[in-house]
């Protein structure tokens, strides 16, 4: 088996029709944790909504976690979001409903329905983000980097094979901003592979991994902290 979650070869990523990114070429392994940076408009959304099945590739290769993007039918979207997990840095809890009620809701979405084996994976992921006990606590009751881990614990569901990060550290404070990434070194150091858009040059700094850069319409993969734009 192998072990690389995504691969885009020779792939163009278009908005509207018109190109953002041509001529990509990337492989994320089992377990790398990447960084996407580069300025606003260069193309980092639209290559996360490539891997997350919101755009379609219009020309080269393209493959994430087993599934083809060359052939991926609308139906076949929400089969590839469940192996995905997604973290945005405004949140999108669902205000009205408990932290428990929020992970459950997404259960239920992805096809569990089973109470037990739902309660059981809960509070397991609850426990993996250090929030035990807040589950009966609603999303306004939580500070900023809690609700962040929320968010990550929500993420880890359905044991996704990438998590998707888009500056999940944009709304934190320096201190908080640590914690998380702490947080999604750990679970990339347990098999996750993790591609984080930021433009947190101190977090690179202290964290340091592999680096893509989107810049004048192309992907540039660098082993090299990037300190300025």
């Amino acid at each position: 088996m192998t072990n690389r979650i995504v691969k885009l070869s020779n792939a163009t990523i278009s908005q509207s029709k018109s190109p953002v990114l041509s001529g990509v070429h990337l492989e994320i392994d089992k377990g790398e944790f990447v960084y996407l940076i580069g300025k606003t408009g260069s193309g980092k959304s639209s290559l996360l909504k490539l891997l997350y099945g919101e755009l379609v590739l219009d020309e080269g290769e393209g493959s994430v976690a087993g599934f083809s993007l060359n052939h991926l039918s609308s139906r076949q979207v929400p089969f590839l979001r469940r192996k995905l997990g997604i973290v945005f840095q405004d949140f999108q809890l669902l205000p009205d409903r408990t932290i428990l009620a929020n992970l459950e809701f997404v259960l239920a979405a992805t096809g569990w329905n089973e109470r037990n084996a739902m309660q059981a994976r809960m509070e397991e992921v609850l426990a993996h983000v250090g929030l035990s006990t807040k589950g009966f606590k609603m999303p306004h009751e939580l500070s900023g980097g809690e609700q962040q881990r929320v968010v990550i614990a929500r993420a880890l569901l359905n044991h996704p094979e990438l998590i998707l990060a888009d500056e999940p550290t944009g709304n934190l404070d320096p201190e908080t901003s640590e914690e998380i990434m702490k947080l999604l070194f750990d679970i990339s150091q347990k098999g996750t592979s993790i591609l984080m858009a930021t433009h947190n040059y101190g977090i690179m700094d202290k964290f340091p991994a592999r680096i893509l850069k989107c810049e004048g319409g192309r992907l540039h993969d660098t082993q090299t902290v990037v300190t300025s734009e």
